[in-house]
């Protein structure tokens, strides 16, 4: 598949299992978190939107509390699979929204971002992993499996060049309601 840069009119941003067992527990979690909370900011200043999921709540608890604060209105797909596309309504969710490129971020990497994104790229989807917005407990379980996806034709990328492309261009209105947020990253 050819290279393409991301289109916020043909995005959606998928974020995977930030869960409340489970994040406390991942590697990095600042950057994880501020990469994430950029992307969503990002996201919903640029009108990409969005679909949340939860991995067996009943066992990981239900989203974090950052997120659930920064997306009142967003109600997470619950899921038993590891990958998102077998979740209920998660493909009709997807297809309502008429958008072709896939930006995925969450936890964890290696588990449920890689089966997810090998999942729908074989479906034919186009991917774009974002690998600061993802994380696992070990960091060689994460960088393993971006590794991997990478071999595999997706797109890897970090938060930063996901909002940059989605802007286009400096100088506007929204790329000034992002510089307080961009200049924050570590």
């Amino acid at each position: 598949m050819k290279s393409e840069l991301l289109d916020r009119d043909r995005s959606v941003l998928v974020l995977i299992d930030v869960q409340e067992r489970l994040f406390p527990h991942v590697y990095e979690q600042a950057r994880v978190l501020s990469r994430i909370d950029l992307l969503i900011y990002a996201a919903k200043l640029l009108h990409v939107p969005l679909v949340l999921t939860e991995q067996y709540p009943r066992g990981l608890g239900r989203t974090i509390d950052a997120i659930r604060q920064a997306l009142p209105e967003e109600q997470p797909l619950e899921k038993m699979d590891f990958s998102c596309l077998p979740a209920p309504g998660f493909r009709e969710r997807l297809s309502s929204l008429k958008r072709d490129q896939i930006v995925l971020a969450g936890i964890e990497t290696h588990i449920c971002v890689t089966q997810t994104a090998l999942d729908l790229s074989s479906q034919g989807e186009r991917i774009f992993v974002v690998a600061d917005a993802t994380a696992s407990r070990r960091p060689l379980d994460a960088q393993t499996a971006l590794r991997r996806l990478d071999r595999n034709g997706l797109t890897i990328l970090t938060a930063e060049s996901v909002v940059f492309e989605w802007l286009r261009r400096a100088g506007t209105e929204e790329f000034k309601a992002l510089q307080p947020k961009l200049k924050a990253l570590e």
